[in-house]
């Protein structure tokens, strides 16, 4: 069917890089996969029990558009005890299909048509595609290697323009695992303030973090009342096939994302619902292995690169590295695609990521540290040959 029918909007989106190496890879035998970012554990077991008990009890029913009060209760003590921001559980949080409804929810009702969101890049793949349909503009302020990739806040303040209506970050970062400074949030803070400006902040990795403590941005003075506060379930537990996630603001902000949730989907999936409290409820002790398992792996990962003669920041959050492969004088899409065919190792190249991702590649360390290992031989043969 010709795509004459479609939209420019969605004809014009760039596809996915993700889904275009996961979907090559499939096809292959032999093949290690760093491309998808998602935790190779199984969901822990009493968050399993909990979905399956819910479904016994014949939880099988929507819940109410704002999801059960049971999790918005439990949700809003957890952000308090660990941020020390606080929500209303009745009116300021809704809880979404995974943190990626929370996100195109936030677009479509905050943005008017033509309306600019400042975006730190690299950023998650979904960033601009939601403000391009939502009928914004997302305006790229790529970030750089010698700064870690935490954004310049300079750069940032000069892309305000009369048309922009937010700032969008995610950190910890996918996909270079950058954490963004105290310092530089505050900066953000200020720009906020200054411009009449909403900051959405992605937070989805907020607990895979190694030896440093996150910063909730909602948390700093001020900020709450212009903060759109996204999270979820997907990454710190091990969940993503629940599809759970949350956003969490001002209560007029929340409504308004509220109203375009009761038409979308209705409700979150109500036995994820209840997997998620659980999560909240006795998750912590399995999030602290998690965590130390990642960080053992980080430390493999970025030694391994750098040995290699790719050279890898190291990251302070999420489970990705993101190593220069621009150094062996091939562009990243052709390196990554090289890389499958020839040693049959999946990894993302870093023009999937916006501006800033040029020349670089995102490896996921959420798979087993053996696979990390023969993965790590694999590039090397492949960096040697070329």
């Amino acid at each position: 069917m010709s795509d004459r029918y479609l939209s420019r909007r969605v004809a014009g989106l760039k596809p996915s890089g993700i889904r275009k190496f996961f979907d090559i890879a499939a096809t292959m035998k032999d093949v290690i996969s760093l491309g998808i970012g998602e935790p190779d554990f199984t969901t822990p077991e009493p968050i399993l029990q909990a979905g399956i008990r819910s479904l016994q009890r014949g939880e099988t029913h929507y819940t109410s558009n704002f999801g059960i009060i049971e999790l918005r209760r439990a949700l809003a003590k957890h952000l308090e005890k660990m941020y020390g921001v606080s929500y209303d559980p009745e009116t300021e949080i809704v809880i979404t299909v995974g943190g990626s409804e929370a996100l195109n929810l936030a677009a479509i009702a905050l943005l008017n048509p033509g309306d600019e969101v400042i975006i730190p890049t690299p950023c998650f793949v979904s960033y601009q595609a939601a403000v391009i349909l939502a009928g914004g503009v997302a305006v790229e302020v790529p970030s750089r290697m010698e700064n870690n990739f935490d954004f310049d806040p300079d750069e940032l303040r000069a892309a305000i323009t009369p048309r922009t209506k937010a700032i969008l970050i995610g950190f910890p970062n996918n996909p270079t695992g950058a954490v963004a400074s105290r310092e530089n949030l505050l900066e953000v803070a200020k720009m906020a303030e200054e411009h009449d400006l909403m900051v959405i902040s992605d937070e989805i990795y907020d607990q895979l973090v190694y030896g440093i403590k996150h910063v909730c941005f909602p948390s700093l003075d001020g900020m709450r009342p212009r903060s759109l506060l996204l999270g979820g379930f997907s990454k710190d537990y091990a969940m993503t096939g629940w599809r759970i996630g949350y956003a969490a603001g001002p209560q007029d902000v929340i409504k308004g994302l509220l109203r375009v949730h009761q038409y979308m989907v209705m409700s979150a999936p109500t036995m994820s619902q209840y997997a998620a409290l659980e999560a909240l409820t006795s998750g912590a002790p399995h999030v602290s292995q998690m965590v130390a398992e990642y960080d053992r792996r980080r430390k493999l990962i970025v030694s391994g690169l750098n040995q290699i003669g790719l050279p890898t920041f190291e990251p302070k959050g999420a489970f990705y590295a993101f190593p220069k492969v621009g150094v062996t004088g091939l562009d990243d899409e052709t390196f990554c695609n090289r890389l499958l065919q020839e040693q049959h190792v999946a990894v993302v190249p870093g023009n999937s990521f916006g501006k800033g991702g040029e020349g670089f590649a995102r490896c996921s360390y959420a798979t087993s540290y053996d696979q990390l290992e023969e993965a790590l031989d694999r590039i090397e043969k492949f960096v040697r040959k070329i």
